[in-house]
């Protein structure tokens, strides 16, 4: 993993700002991501990081178990309008951009290529620029930011507020927020970080004990999320549902 420069100095701004690391809102996985909801709200786009919260880390296919929510996030979205910004695919540290394709190929979307790593505010510039040069351009207060850190993810997402960040005029939840709605997914596809991740879940819980209300924003974001599907009997693999398979076929 390369040396994150913009990353361990993130910290260091949060002397001043501190709400930088309270996402407005946390899901086990995208799963419980209402994306509809989010397009009817008035987001056109989103932003995703891939390791542990698309992908397994290191690895380029989707999750199995997230096929449906990624299909549904796209139809709702659009392809061109959801971008991959990853630490590792499509960064200077990806020779030729192999992972960068090999990553866009698997997901079905781009991959942002960039200099600078999350949450520096290059690569921000980046994440602007692509929005901007779409057919139809996507302001920061009609993105997600959907990624499982604290420190990259959600200060970027953060770092993006402004009062003007929106053009438009209506009164929908991104406006109020005036910037892109940072969603962190707290659940782990495969372990790694452990000990950094519990210094985030406490920084982050210290943060809303520090700001009382533990909130960022007036947005009811509950809306946005669902439960999680439960899973299909034929795939827990537990004894009695197989001993009840067994009777039913007698």
């Amino acid at each position: 993993m390369p040396l994150n420069i913009p990353g361990i100095l993130a910290p260091f701004q949060l002397l001043r700002n501190p709400r930088l690391v309270i996402p407005h809102l946390t899901v086990k996985d995208i799963r419980q991501i209402d994306f509809l909801a989010l397009r009817n709200a008035g987001y056109r786009g989103a932003v995703f990081d891939k390791d542990n919260c698309l992908t397994i880390p290191y690895k380029d296919p989707l999750v199995p178990e997230l096929e449906d929510a990624w299909r549904e996030c796209r139809e709702a979205f659009g392809e061109g309008n959801i971008l991959i910004v990853s630490n590792s695919a499509g960064t200077k540290f990806d020779a030729g951009g192999i992972q960068a394709e090999s990553v866009s190929y698997h997901l079905s979307v781009p991959v942002l290529r960039h200099d600078t790593l999350k949450p520096g505010y290059s690569c921000i510039a980046s994440i602007r620029a692509y929005f901007s040069s779409l057919r139809v351009p996507i302001s920061d207060g009609e993105l997600v930011v959907v990624g499982d850190r604290i420190f990259t993810d959600v200060i970027m997402a953060n770092r993006m507020h402004a009062p003007s960040a929106s053009s438009s005029s209506d009164m929908s939840a991104r406006v109020r927020i005036g910037g892109p709605l940072a969603i962190l997914t707290d659940g782990v596809w495969q372990k790694e970080s452990m000990v950094m991740r519990w210094v985030e879940k406490s920084l982050v819980d210290a943060v809303r004990k520090w700001a009382r209300n533990g909130e960022i924003s007036s947005v009811d974001t509950n809306v946005f999320v669902r439960e999680l599907p439960c899973p299909e009997p034929h795939k827990t693999g537990s004894a009695l549902t197989k001993l009840m398979d067994l009777m039913k076929r007698r």
